[in-house]
């Protein structure tokens, strides 16, 4: 028995749910690097109203129905180029949608700077990441089935014969997918956690810090643990054991000041930023107020809300200028943050449209630096945010 645990002996893995509440199955493959995962549980209890003669609380009887709350973070790490990275159920989750594998192509030509037209159909939809040269891009438009326009040129222009790289793409749903969140410890004998039913509420990315922040919340249907496991919880005949852990396990994080920085309404590159975040808000509630369970039955995704905040140096340049006319105008803009600057190490986060508060000056310091809090991206149909790793 050891005297204590220490909090670095921990591993988390992950796995969408077939359906909402039943335990996902996970193996060696869908542990996640993770710095912190938070879990709340809360019992609601209900009052009791009758007249006893004292100020002492009384019992209730029954389960009391619980409000669970999970949170993890995480980085930006290495992969594979063209696969998702191990916490990709939880960007699904928050996103929506499936997300798209494109395997790359040849490229034929490049009739504009901002257009490729390949050797073969390309079966890309708008929205979709296109990678070449150590550089993330989007589909702004798809002109047919052999050219696509970007939303950004390529520094390096592709030639004839050129292969862009791999790439995996999220876009945003109206059905949010459940996930199994796996909270295993060292040694075998501590309490384990399994966080089940947890829908993405919030994802927030953060950039040009130690790494590349990435953070998870949102309710969940129910804690399961080792201590107090029984038969049928989670649709689980047994409280799974962890699968075998590897003697190495490499999970490289990406350097928080690795990247690119687009904004305007024609996107110029920004090398002022000092800092920046996205975050997506699904409004997500849980069906819970039923009467017959004391357990959620579903999710219900609310309005969906993605803002932008940022920090950049003050300058008289134009593209810094046409921000501050774009806030007082309320004229939409392009956002698009690369993170990483190498294959297998790049995620991109696109907003197509964004309305940029007016920027607030910051004179604390030597240089003047402008604060823009709250922007918020407009969209026609689950098009504000795109996502895509390469």
């Amino acid at each position: 028995m050891a005297c204590y645990i220490a909090s670095r002996e921990n591993r988390f893995y992950v796995n969408v749910e077939e359906s909402f509440g039943a335990v996902a199955a996970v193996t060696a493959s869908h542990r996640f690097t993770a710095s912190a995962m938070e879990v709340k549980e809360e019992a609601l209890y209900p009052q009791r109203r009758d007249k006893t003669g004292t100020r002492t609380r009384g019992p209730v009887m029954g389960p009391l129905r619980r409000k669970v709350q999970f949170a993890v973070k995480s980085y930006l790490v290495g992969t594979e180029a063209g696969t998702a990275p191990n916490y990709g159920p939880l960007v699904h989750s928050a996103m929506g949608k499936e997300p798209l594998v494109s395997a790359g192509g040849i490229v034929e030509s490049v009739p504009a700077s901002n257009r490729i037209r390949f050797t073969t159909p390309h079966e890309m939809v708008a929205g979709q990441g296109v990678s070449f040269g150590g550089e993330v891009r989007f589909v702004a438009a798809v002109v047919d089935e052999f050219t696509v326009e970007l939303n950004i040129p390529f520094t390096l222009v592709p030639g004839p014969g050129a292969l862009t790289g791999p790439t995996v793409s999220y876009a945003l749903g109206n059905d949010l997918k459940s996930l199994s969140l796996f909270d295993y410890w060292s040694p075998e004998s501590a309490v384990q956690r399994i966080v089940s039913g947890g829908v993405v509420n919030r994802m927030t990315i953060s950039v040009n810090g130690d790494v590349h922040d990435l953070e998870f919340a949102g309710p969940a249907r129910d804690v399961i643990d080792s201590s107090s496991f029984e038969n049928g919880v989670g649709e689980l005949m047994a409280f799974p054991l962890e699968p075998a852990v590897a003697a190495t396990y490499e999970a490289v994080p990406v350097s928080g000041h690795l990247g690119q920085a687009w904004i305007g309404a024609v996107p110029s590159q920004f090398l002022t930023l000092t800092k920046a975040s996205v975050e997506l808000d699904n409004g997500v509630e849980m069906r819970s107020s039923e009467f017959g369970s004391s357990l959620p039955r579903c999710v219900v995704p609310g309005a969906r809300e993605v803002t932008f905040d940022c920090m950049l140096y003050g300058r008289d340049d134009g593209a810094t200028k046409e921000i501050y006319q774009a806030a007082r105008t309320r004229s939409p803009l392009q956002v698009m943050l690369q993170l990483g600057q190498q294959g297998g190490q790049m995620m991109g986060v696109y907003v197509k449209s964004l309305v940029p508060e007016v920027p607030e000056f910051v004179d604390k310091e030597t240089r003047l630096q402008w604060k823009l809090s709250g922007c918020l991206a407009e969209g026609s149909s689950d098009d504000e945010l795109y996502i895509a790793f390469a």
